[in-house]
């Protein structure tokens, strides 16, 4: 079965980290991602990544590095997620794909219903940024 790379943005914004929730009728309904969507033809992850923000949220983002890749494997197919930390200065109003979005701190992010690939990057992320600061606060 082949794999299918899907590019994710961990858009932050104030300290805060875009969510968004798929719609009730697509794949995955209700469940909460990093947005970001399947990479075309012989676009760079970045150039996927841009296009695919742009198409679902009209939102501009400065990608500032590569993150974390994870592999899962659905049903019917396995995906391999490859996310980026990016930011942003613009608002974000609606999206084609999603129900709802929200800005959230990276430590609630387990809180919510995530897509069992979005997993993963939300541990990996709460790992790096919220590590100890040999006592500091």
């Amino acid at each position: 079965m082949a794999i299918i790379k899907v590019v994710c943005g961990i858009i932050f914004k104030d300290d805060l980290v875009l969510i968004c929730r798929r719609k009730p009728e697509k794949s995955l309904g209700g469940y909460w991602e990093f947005p970001g969507g399947k990479i075309e033809g012989t676009e760079s992850y970045e150039d996927s990544l841009t296009r695919e923000l742009m198409e679902e949220l009209n939102l501009k983002v400065n990608i500032k590095k590569h993150f974390f890749n994870t592999v899962h494997h659905y049903e019917k197919i396995t995906i391999e997620l490859i996310s980026f930390i990016c930011e942003t200065n613009n608002a974000v109003v609606g999206s084609t794909d999603h129900d709802m979005l929200e800005w959230v701190k990276i430590e609630d992010l387990l809180n919510l219903k995530l897509a069992p690939a979005d997993i993963p990057i939300a541990k990996e992320l709460i790992g790096e940024f919220h590590a100890p600061f040999d006592g500091e606060e």
